[in-house]
């Protein structure tokens, strides 16, 4: 029986036959979307950019075979994970070992059984699945449900390079809640979770498009990446943080800031990227005015737009 899991995965058949396409696609439309290609060529750029949850594969085609089509698939980054199953003429074993080696999952022999093509798609759409659920929860913070540390270190990695492409701005928001550690030995770590469970959620109330993203940094640090935001958008968008946390109202009566609730620091820090920057760069420069706001009295935002490597010289400007 077909699984919930499975009706809404696409399958890519790469073949120059057009009966093996019909024949395939008649056998597994029932239960999967279903994407074709007529040759290796086009097959390379559906599966870039249709990204499907498995790949059928033909072998013998013209131009270009199933062999080197699996080899461009594997050696792409965006494509590497996708599933191939070979479905060919050549039953030969060195056939066989050579299409596995080169990264496919399972081999198939032509003229094929409709059964055994359904249950070996079966499971390897399954085993896909249960991969990139693995994959997202290692990316997730189990306490906040937010993004973690790896996750931000992938993003900010790609914004920072579409930004540099496109010479646009990009800032950063790193967030620590003010003692913290006081909060903790005096109302228990209990109570220091379900703090940083309320702290997550309102942070990233402010944050309007798609783009941006807030992770949990670690410990009690929250960092926030903007793509293609400037920096007074960026303050502001700090400054709102700040308020929204303001606004839960968490006792803390050992705070030593100007009231006893709960509150924010925040280091705001805008670059465009170039040769002389890089991410961590803008990340050095963050932490430097995260710990500027905290030696102002925290509960407060601090930012700078980065120029040159001798920003992190200078005194930090108020933002």
């Amino acid at each position: 029986m077909l699984t919930e899991v499975n009706k809404d995965k696409t399958v890519l058949i790469i073949d120059d036959s057009p009966i093996n396409i019909e024949h395939l696609a008649q056998v597994l439309k029932s239960d999967y979307g279903i994407k074709v290609a007529n040759s290796g060529e086009l097959g390379i750029e559906v599966a870039r950019s249709q990204r499907p949850d498995l790949i059928l594969l033909d072998i013998v085609m013209p131009n270009m075979d199933g062999y080197e089509v699996c080899r461009r698939l594997k050696a792409d980054d965006v494509t590497r994970k996708i599933p191939i199953i070979f479905i060919t003429t050549k039953n030969e074993i060195e056939d066989e070992t050579r299409g596995l080696s080169l990264g496919a999952v399972d081999y198939i022999t032509k003229p094929f059984r409709t059964p055994i093509v359904k249950a070996r798609v079966r499971t390897h759409i399954q085993l896909k699945h249960n991969s990139d659920l693995l994959e997202k929860l290692a990316l997730i913070d189990a306490l906040t449900n937010l993004p973690n540390r790896r996750r931000f270190e992938q993003i900010l990695k790609r914004e920072w390079a579409r930004c540099r492409r496109s010479q646009a701005s990009i800032s950063i928001i790193l967030i620590d809640i003010d003692h913290f550690k006081q909060f903790n030995d005096h109302y228990g770590h209990l109570a220091g979770d379900r703090c940083l469970s309320r702290v997550a959620r309102a942070l990233p109330i402010p944050l309007k498009r798609p783009a941006d993203s807030i992770f949990r940094y670690g410990g009690e640090e929250f960092i926030a990446v903007l793509p293609e935001t400037d920096h007074t958008v960026a303050v502001n968008l700090a400054e709102e943080m700040r308020a929204q946390v303001g606004k839960l109202l968490i006792p803390h009566t050992h705070s030593e800031t100007s009231h006893p609730y709960i509150s924010i620091s925040l280091g705001v820090a805008t670059a465009t990227p170039n040769a002389r920057s890089t991410p961590t760069t803008l990340v050095q420069l963050a932490d430097k005015l995260l710990y500027a706001a905290k030696n102002a009295g925290r509960n407060c935002v601090r930012g700078q737009v980065y120029k040159s490597d001798t920003d992190f010289y200078h005194k930090t400007a108020d933002a």
